[in-house]
């Protein structure tokens, strides 16, 4: 029965070529454009998910309260993961990882022999394998980490190192780096890190080099690590939140301010922002966008398919009525027509993936995934799942609507359209073009958004700045410069800097003004509430910070040699003068690191992205910062990158010349807005593309129904101009009538989605109106061609058929 179905849907297809090659184009794009959205959520879901303990693996995160709000970190003190294994018996296995942030450069140099490679690395506790499934090649999981002497190395440096991984156990590394040096001896290999992992690095160090090599990381007083726990099976982790929130307190009462919450570290990757110190969303915001952009365009695609074979019903009712004067069953052409559904369905799958494969390359450069076949083939269960749920949706409306006609009527011609499917029909075109015009606004006003975030006057000038970093020794005065060590060849490499043919300045800070931006707390000034404690974004710079980016001084002067400027120099913006109510302010003393100058006051200028507030910000002067900043002449970008590099090889030899500029790192701060506004861009166009190739179909089935009608029409006397407007008329009502619905619902979505900018776009009217003109043109477009085409067809024909 179901082999005789599908002879028949085929033959049907075979019979009605243009809805066919209809139904064919609007259900494969659809697919296609789904399967790639579930494809790209399927790997977002996926994050750090492949630890076999990922159910039990949390992370532990920190919370500051301040006057401001409450500050959520993910740095811990070091002594906590083995404190909570020894005091908390929910707590299976903790480990303290820490990547060398907490020094200038995480950059180093491995060596074997006469081989010398870059590396960055991690310092962890010895259960660190245990902890994480990090699988290993060679070596024991639970003894690769048990000696500080030891280090673990991935399969790809060992092969950099030894050309091999084989016969590399005990072999011994030399590890130069400008804060400490070592012999260590290799105990164990693992495997790169997967694609799905937000932690990439290329060797594991016991945390005890860390704590040798860095006294403070042994206070609790300082958040050196970050710290990561297995929790015991069936531990209620809203008890254990309660019972560690003031764990911190119990170990010095001054850490009161502090309060601990465990986040599942797979869950951290998708839900990484945080608000009043829980967590608040993040990137699951845009997972679950396309989820439901995916949905809708499999609906638009089923809405076609349904309009389409209802459509088609004239052309089958005398088939329906035949086969149940015969005693065919309702049930069997239920069956008869899912089959077709189905069948169609599977067709557009096939035509869908090679879509895909078409694809794939370009839909990787948008999202910087890396999706290859092999992903494509592991998920063609689910695409096969997607596919049938598809042809079942979108044929039971026409498949009950069709087994429903009544035998004689159908046989008699007396079958006539009923008002309520009329209205059915026209309904799912409603809906079609108001999703459409949805999306076409969305795209335009996120357009809006980023082009008003590029090209907004930020307070500062960030073209033409190129940014690099200093990965020698380097010392401040309370690391290295007070034991007599000494930053000389830093020193000599800044000042020669500046004569390096191209450079118009230079200088350097701690972090940068874009994404790390120390903070600083414990700032006291006169007039200050005895009560209040306040936390200052509290950048660190070197002199011509200001001249370099051109901030502009509102009063005072910048830090400079010419006044032998030391650590006590600060400088305000116009946000941290508000906030402490200080008049006249260049002269006056603050209580910051023992005592502090305000020698100049900034106009305030936008750091980070328009995400964030302008805050009150402190520069610290610090002419030892290992963040180069410098500012080169345009047009003479490649020879000066070329030369900035031979002469930082002359001072680092070994090292590379990793720069970026900082334009380009102003534009990756929306690198999630910029991927959505690009895909956004292709799912209206194909949503609109689906909407017109049924509106196409509808009209042409509508133009061959209503022939006589319109031969009989132009025998009485109608123009061309007339017949069209009539059939054209039907249907631009129902787009507008989706265009009205549509604005308010676009106005509503893009409203919320542009209250996460403190510095936003105005939403124009013409964004809203342009859309709406589009979706109403391209509809005259596509029914025109069908209206002319039946208004211009010879009355006569028609007629004397009849």
């Amino acid at each position: 029965m179901f082999r005789n179905n599908l002879k028949t849907a085929w033959r049907r297809f075979l019979r009605d070529r243009q809805f066919t090659i209809l139904n064919l184009i609007g259900l494969s794009t659809g697919l296609a454009a789904v399967l790639l959205i579930c494809l790209w959520v399927s790997d977002e879901i996926s994050v750090n998910k492949f630890h076999k303990k990922d159910r039990q693996l949390y992370q532990v995160i920190s919370n500051l309260k301040t006057p401001q709000g409450i500050m959520t970190m993910d740095i811990t003190p070091v002594p906590l993961a083995e404190s909570l294994v020894k005091e908390m018996p929910e707590v299976e296995s903790a480990v303290s990882v820490n990547d060398f942030f907490n020094w200038q450069s995480k950059d180093g140099i491995l060596s074997s022999g006469n081989t010398h490679i870059q590396a960055q690395g991690w310092n962890a506790g010895k259960d660190f394998f245990n902890v994480f499934s990090y699988d290993l090649i060679q070596g024991n999981k639970g003894q690769v980490l048990a000696d500080e002497n030891n280090i673990v190395i991935s399969a790809t440096l060992a092969k950099k190192l030894f050309n091999t991984t084989d016969n590399v156990i005990g072999k011994t590394l030399e590890w130069k780096y400008p804060f400490f040096d070592g012999i260590f001896r290799v105990s164990g290999i693992f495997k790169d890190p997967p694609a799905n992992s937000t932690g990439h690095f290329d060797f594991v160090l016991n945390i005890g080099v860390l704590l040798k090599n860095d006294q403070s990381a042994q206070n609790w007083t300082n958040s050196l690590a970050q710290t990561y726990l297995i929790l015991r099976k069936g531990t209620d982790v809203d008890q254990f939140n309660k019972k560690i929130a003031g764990y911190l307190k119990t170990k010095n009462p001054g850490l009161d301010i502090f309060s601990l919450f465990i986040q599942q570290y797979s869950a951290k990757y998708l839900n990484g922002k945080y608000e009043n110190g829980v967590p608040a969303g993040g990137r699951i915001a845009y997972v679950r966008l396309f989820s439901i952009i995916g949905l809708f365009i499999l609906l638009i695609a089923c809405i076609n398919f349904m309009n389409l074979s209802t459509a088609q019903a004239s052309g089958k009712m005398k088939e329906v009525g035949v086969k149940k004067a015969i005693g065919v069953s309702r049930k069997s052409l239920i069956a008869q027509f899912l089959a077709e559904s189905i069948l169609m369905a599977f067709l557009s799958l096939a035509i869908a993936f090679v879509f895909i494969v078409l694809c794939l390359p370009q839909f990787n450069a948008i999202t910087g995934k890396h999706i290859g076949l092999v992903n494509v083939a592991g998920f063609i269960l689910p695409a096969v799942a997607i596919t049938l749920f598809t042809g079942i949706v979108s044929g039971c409306y026409p498949a009950f609507y069709l087994s429903g006609f009544n035998a004689v009527t159908v046989l008699k011609g007396k079958l006539r359209t009923s008002f309520g499917e009329l209205w059915v029909r026209k309904g799912l075109v409603v809906v079609q073009f108001a999703v459409s015009v949805i999306f076409i606004i969305g795209f335009l006003i996120l357009n809006e958004q980023i082009k008003y975030s590029q090209t907004k006057n930020l307070g500062y000038n960030k073209d033409n700045i190129l940014c690099f970093q200093w990965k020698g020794e380097l010392y401040n005065q309370w690391n290295g410069l007070g034991e007599g060590k000494s930053n000389g060849r830093f020193e000599a490499f800044m000042a020669g800097l500046k004569n390096v043919t191209g450079v118009i300045s230079a200088t350097n800070t701690y972090g940068n003004i874009l994404d790390q931006i120390p903070a600083t707390s414990g700032v006291s000034w006169r007039g200050q509430a005895t009560d209040q404690s306040y936390v200052f974004q509290s950048p660190v710079v070197g002199y011509d910070f200001l001249a370099t980016l051109d901030i502009k001084l509102k009063e005072g002067r910048s830090c400079s040699k010419i006044y032998n400027d030391d650590y006590s120099k600060i400088i305000l913006n116009e946000a941290a003068v508000k906030m402490m109510d200080l008049k006249n302010p260049v002269g006056k003393n603050i209580d910051l690191n023992g005592g502090s100058q305000i020698v100049g006051v900034v106009k305030d200028f936008h750091y980070g992205s328009l995400h964030n507030t302008i805050e009150p910000l402190i520069l610290r002067f610090d002419p030892n910062g290992p963040n180069i900043v410098v500012r080169i002449k345009a047009g003479m970008e490649r020879n000066t990158i070329e030369r900035l590099k031979r002469y930082y090889s002359e001072f680092l030899p070994g090292y590379t010349f990793d720069f970026t500029f900082m334009d380009d790192d102003y534009q990756a701060l929306y690198a999630s807005e910029m991927r959505v506004a690009a895909l956004s861009r292709y799912f209206a166009v194909l949503a609109i593309l689906i909407s017109c190739l049924g509106l196409f179909g509808l009209a042409t089935f509508t133009a061959q129904k209503r022939q006589k009608e319109i031969s009989i029409r132009k025998v009485l006397g109608a123009t061309v101009s007339d017949v069209s407007i009539m059939l054209s008329g039907d249907f631009l009502k129902l787009v507008f009538f989706a265009v009205v619905i549509a604005l308010p619902v676009a106005w509503w979505a893009m409203h919320k989605w542009l209250e996460g900018f403190s510095d936003r776009v105005t939403i124009n009217w013409w964004l809203f109106i342009i859309p709406g003109m589009m979706a109403l043109l391209l509809a005259l477009i596509t029914v025109s061609f069908q209206s002319i085409k039946a208004a211009i067809a010879n009355p006569v024909k028609s007629l004397s058929a009849e």
